[in-house]
């Protein structure tokens, strides 16, 4: 793992207060957590700003909650940190989903905001016909 403890520890300030609005099912908490003008991308079409956040997390199942592990950070300028995270949401009437989670958090002039936010789900089964790598309408490299 390349980290930092200054660079987790700002992820860390960010996520926390982001986990716990999750948990609670406060939208608006959330938003909170994300820049004016943030890039926001979870399981549905993507959105920017803290409106689209708030609309997403309000859509979300009463009883969620996220639970998250660093995996690694990066140091891209001053004022950026980049984090890669696993992350599980829980329910109350379903299995957990795990995802990635990418985040760029900035410094602002109140504190540490979230600028981007893009989850990935590593678990979806390949489209008909493809194996890694080898059809590239299958999205191989």
């Amino acid at each position: 793992m390349t980290s930092t403890a200054d660079d987790t520890a700002i992820l860390t300030g960010v996520l926390d207060r982001w986990k716990a609005a999750v948990d609670a099912h406060r939208p608006e908490r959330v938003a909170a957590q994300f820049t004016e003008d943030a890039v926001f991308q979870g399981l549905h079409p993507y959105s920017v700003g803290r409106q689209g956040v708030a609309a997403y997390y309000d859509s979300q199942p009463l009883g969620m909650k996220a639970a998250y592990r660093v995996l690694e950070t990066r140091r891209p300028a001053d004022g950026v940190v980049l984090g890669y995270l696993a992350v599980e949401f829980s329910f109350t009437d379903r299995p957990p989903l795990e995802v990635k989670l990418s985040v760029l958090v900035t410094r602002t002039d109140e504190d540490w905001h979230i600028a981007h936010y893009q989850v990935s789900r590593l678990d979806l089964p390949s489209p008909a016909g493809c194996s890694r790598g080898v059809k590239p309408s299958c999205g191989g490299a």
